[in-house]
């Protein structure tokens, strides 16, 4: 009877922890139910369970025995375990705001909240800019005349992205500008990567961190009426000076410095600032007319109005590139012929109100620059990424169906539609991402969200062109203009380093940030210790127990079960109902995961980069894998999308899946992580990756004009024009699907030897002969022929 009670006791627990009631709360319920259960059934009156539960009812919900018996030990432990943070590492943590991917760290998406998320769409001014103006920059554009003769775009191509405001697009209206969404940014930088990557970065800096971001931001309206107008009209070119030779991704060790002084300007004694400063890989800064910089600001005589502060931190301004000391040196070689150079200057005076925001703004252009990279880094290189994932996708497959080798199309073999299906797969994934991510920065600008989509966008881009030049081969490695996939491979280091170098933003920043601004307790609790506030910690630390036991219960239960019978959107249908399923088991873990690592390693999980890496992998995928359902779902169903969603939902979730087992098996205490695997896959895994005919079928898609190759190049630049390097193999391969199965017909009966004739057309008119095919496709076949074969010859050149 005594087990029987114990056992009534645990499931009411679990149930109530499990439904995510307070842990106070349920301790009351579940007494209070055991003496209600007492009365009614004297037989089930078990006095030695209530004492115990009666004694943790008085702890966890009367503060002043909680404090002493509980709360201030674990206060006294965690603040010697906490790790110190500098100030630039808590305004990051502070700057930026959460989104979708809070939900998922809290291990209870609510699923509910997530059907009413709607992706977003263009407005009518913005498809028409995309339809006319963008299209016409990409007709301007040559990526071979650019990297091989120019190294710069073509003057009309520089002035045709002034004049028509695509330095301008984030800019409001009532300034010039055009005020465009991130998912119209999005779109207009993707379409103009999917022809010339040097010209995307160029539109791209000037709307993503930069001058123009900043002073909408911060800046006081005499600047932005000073600026904005000529940034938006394109007379004025910007650039932003924050990384140089000694900071990079530390960007707090940044040596430059602006010390507070009085100085003469425009003939006139001021307040102002005596700056120096050595700036590197500035993108714009060799034709930029204002410059941004970033340094550290001193105030030794107190001239700011607080003699007591010295030191105010990290502050921005804004300064003409002609001011008297700005030196812009000659233009670094970054691979791609974008304008990238060094900015410098040794004792230039600047009046104090050329900080942006003015004197009030001085020692907060860190959390300035962290805010805006965030939104910028949702937005800039993730469309360069998914313009290369979608030409991939539609140049790769056209090409795997053209060439032919031993008989057969390249495509058609396995080893390479291993390659061609994750080519696929991932240019789905992009998109899909591009469009959630895009959702979530119209409320703000998430910073976990962005350095997922950031670090993901672009290692799934570096893996499609890798994928790429495998299928391509020799056509891929040959420099010349008829090369379509040279430029994007070469320039594949420069989105993986610059907005925040990729292994930092995997290492440190997406769990890092993830943990502390995702966590619904941890920071809070973090800002209590450091305030030295007990009483505040304790209210959250009695909340932050029951949210641990509370993911611990439900992981159990969606292991045991494997995620059978728990919630899904409303709106869910057949086919991704169990994929809501199986990410509730993989969030409810990462939640209780993350809480165990950091109690148990504290300060150490953030020297412990493998593994918190690892738990930033989980978080992403899991975010990926919401992005490709709701995409899915924003669609009308084929056969075809369905195997793309399937593949690259499997393909996420694995990743999710594998990560978190790697984190149990590197883990230190044993014990534990054992314990948590047990907990979360009781039974094994609950994905198995792509299987070999998900990946065949994916493999043939690619090669056909299917749904999904015509919707992913709505977003990308296409031509027919047979002497472009895109347009040279797409009207090629729409030709070849215009012969149906001729051409197959034909080469079959070729490789047989059923065919007489020394040329090919011998070999076609005996083929009409025997009825193997109809007179008048002799010359359709033979025009062909001649298309295939100029298709597939690379450039060669006198002398390089």
């Amino acid at each position: 009877m005594l087990l029987l009670s114990l056992l009534l006791i645990l499931i009411l627990i679990s149930v109530l922890l499990y439904r995510k009631v307070p842990l106070p709360a349920a301790s009351a319920i579940v007494v209070v139910a055991w003496l209600v259960l007492g009365v009614l059934s004297p037989a089930m009156w078990s006095l030695w369970l209530v004492i115990p539960l009666a004694a943790v009812l008085l702890i966890l919900n009367v503060p002043a025995l909680r404090r002493p018996i509980l709360t201030k030990p674990v206060f006294e432990i965690l603040k010697k375990s906490m790790p110190s943070m500098s100030v630039t590492e808590r305004e990051a943590l502070e700057a930026g705001t959460t989104w979708w991917e809070k939900d998922i760290f809290s291990g209870k998406p609510d699923w509910n909240q997530f059907a009413q998320i709607g992706l977003p769409q263009l407005t009518a001014e913005e498809q028409s800019f995309l339809d006319n103006e963008v299209t016409e920059l990409c007709a301007l554009l040559d990526e071979w005349d650019i990297h091989h003769n120019r190294k710069d775009l073509s003057p009309e191509a520089w002035q045709y992205l002034k004049d028509k405001g695509f330095l301008g697009l984030i800019i409001p209206k009532e300034f010039g500008g055009r005020d465009f969404s991130p998912y119209a940014q999005s779109r207009v930088m993707s379409k103009i990567a999917s022809r010339s990557i040097t010209a995307a970065v160029t539109a791209m800096v000037p709307n993503s961190l930069g001058p123009g971001e900043l002073l909408m931001k911060y800046g006081t309206d005499e600047q932005k009426h000073r600026w904005l107008p000529g940034l938006a009209r394109g007379e004025e070119i910007p650039c932003f000076g924050l990384t140089g030779p000694e900071a990079g991704s530390d960007a707090g060790s940044i040596p430059d410095v602006g010390i507070v002084c009085k100085g003469e300007f425009e003939g006139k004694e001021v307040i102002g600032l005596r700056l120096t400063f050595n700036k590197r890989w500035i993108t714009l800064a060799p034709v930029a007319t204002v410059v941004g910089l970033a340094f550290k600001l001193v105030d030794p005589d107190g001239l700011l109005g607080d003699p007591a502060k010295k030191e105010y931190g990290i502050t921005c301004a804004l300064l003409p590139a002609n001011h008297p000391g700005i030196e812009i040196g000659q233009r670094h070689n970054p691979g791609s012929p974008f304008m990238n150079g060094p900015v410098m200057g040794t004792d230039v005076f600047i009046p104090v109100d050329w900080i942006i925001g003015g004197a009030p703004m001085a020692g907060k252009g860190w959390r300035m620059l962290i805010e805006c990279l965030g939104a910028g880094r949702g937005v800039s290189l993730p469309a360069l990424a998914t313009a290369s994932g979608e030409m991939s996708y539609r140049m790769v497959g056209a090409f795997a169906r053209i060439r032919r080798q031993f008989n057969m199309e390249v495509g058609k073999f396995e080893g390479v539609q291993e390659a061609t299906a994750d080519i696929a797969g991932g240019a789905y994934t992009l998109e899909a991402m591009r469009h959630l991510v895009t959702k979530g920065l119209e409320s703000g600008a998430p910073a976990v969200m962005t350095a997922m989509a950031k670090y993901h966008a672009t290692e799934i881009m570096r893996r499609l062109i890798n994928h790429s030049m495998d299928v391509v081969a020799g056509r891929a490695i040959q420099l010349g203009p008829r090369n379509f996939l040279a430029f994007p491979y070469q320039s594949i280091p420069v989105a993986i380093t610059v907005e925040g170098a990729n292994i930092l933003t995997r290492s440190l920043m997406i769990f890092g940030q993830g943990a502390m601004r995702c966590h619904p307790y941890l920071f809070e609790e973090m800002q209590a210790m450091q305030a030295d506030d007990l009483e505040a910690f304790d209210r959250l630390f009695i909340h932050h127990l029951g949210h641990v036991f509370s993911n611990l219960v439900r992981t159990k239960v969606l292991g045991v079960t494997r995620g059978h019978f728990s919630e899904a959107p409303a709106n869910a249908d057949n086919f991704s109902t169990r994929w809501y399923q199986r990410i509730n088991i993989l969030s409810a873990s990462l939640a209780v995961t993350s809480d165990f690592a950091l109690a148990i390693l504290g300060g150490n999980l953030k020297r412990r980069e493998l593994l918190s890496a690892r738990l930033g992998d989980v978080h992403s995928q899991l975010f990926i894998a919401c992005s490709i359902l709701k995409y899915h779902s924003a669609h009308v169903r084929t056969k075809e999308e369905d195997i793309h969603a399937e593949y690259a939902i499997t393909l996420a979730l694995y990743k999710a899946q594998e990560a978190l087992i790697d984190f149990y098996e590197n883990f230190p205490v044993r014990l534990v992580a054992g314990a948590l695997k047990l907990a979360t896959f009781p039974t094994g895994r609950i994905v198995a990756k792509p299987s070999d005919e998900l990946t065949r079928q994916m493999g043939d898609l690619i090669m056909e004009d299917n749904p999904v190759r015509q919707h992913l190049g709505t977003f990308v630049y296409r031509n027919m024009d047979p002497d472009d390097a895109t347009g040279r193999v797409e009207s090629t391969y729409q030709m070849l699907l215009s012969l149906g199965p001729l051409w197959n017909t034909f080469a079959r009966a070729q490789s047989s030897g059923k065919l007489a004739g020394a040329t090919l057309e011998e070999r076609l008119q005996d083929a009409a002969s025997k009825n193997i095919i109809q007179q008048g496709d002799v010359a359709r076949l033979l025009e062909y022929d001649a298309r295939r074969f100029d298709c597939l010859l690379t450039d060669a050149f006198d002398s390089i």
